[in-house]
């Protein structure tokens, strides 16, 4: 089972059609599923939850292998800095508990340290504490 965060988004809506297509277990966490249902295949399931709401991840994340973390705070009323920490905190604790094995973070890559505040809070949020894969999770498809 794969967790893919973010399938509402730009990348998280590409990669969701990928993993349909290869016929990839997959399930959505998302904040509004109502939202994302009509959007998604028919073999997709929908969750919903918030990385930043904890409580909500133990059932998003039951049984789930590979997790892919493609959200951001930017939209925040607050510091989306802030936020980001926390969410991606949570939720490497909340996958860490599930025994999830690997968890895909969409980052960025810089080569300074003059980033901007979204590029740093990347770099910054994007350390999970999930333990590593000693391989990786079997590519399954749906017969």
């Amino acid at each position: 089972m794969i967790l893919l965060t973010g399938a509402t988004g730009y990348v998280g809506g590409r990669l969701l059609r990928a993993l349909e297509e290869r016929g990839e277990r997959v399930r959505c966490l998302a904040r509004r599923p109502e939202e994302l249902r009509p959007r998604v295949g028919p073999h997709t399931e929908v969750v919903g939850g918030d990385v930043l709401d904890p409580q909500t991840l133990p059932p998003a994340l039951a049984g789930v292998e590979l997790a892919y973390y493609l959200v951001h705070s930017m939209g925040s009323a607050g510091s989306f800095e802030a936020e980001d920490r926390k969410a991606a905190a949570a939720f490497g604790e909340a996958a860490r508990a599930a025994g999830v094995r690997r968890i895909v973070y969409l980052g960025g890559l810089a080569q300074d340290d003059d980033l901007s505040p979204h590029l740093a809070s990347r770099s910054r949020s994007g350390r999970f504490s999930a333990p590593r894969a000693s391989r990786p999770p079997s590519s399954r498809r749906r017969s």
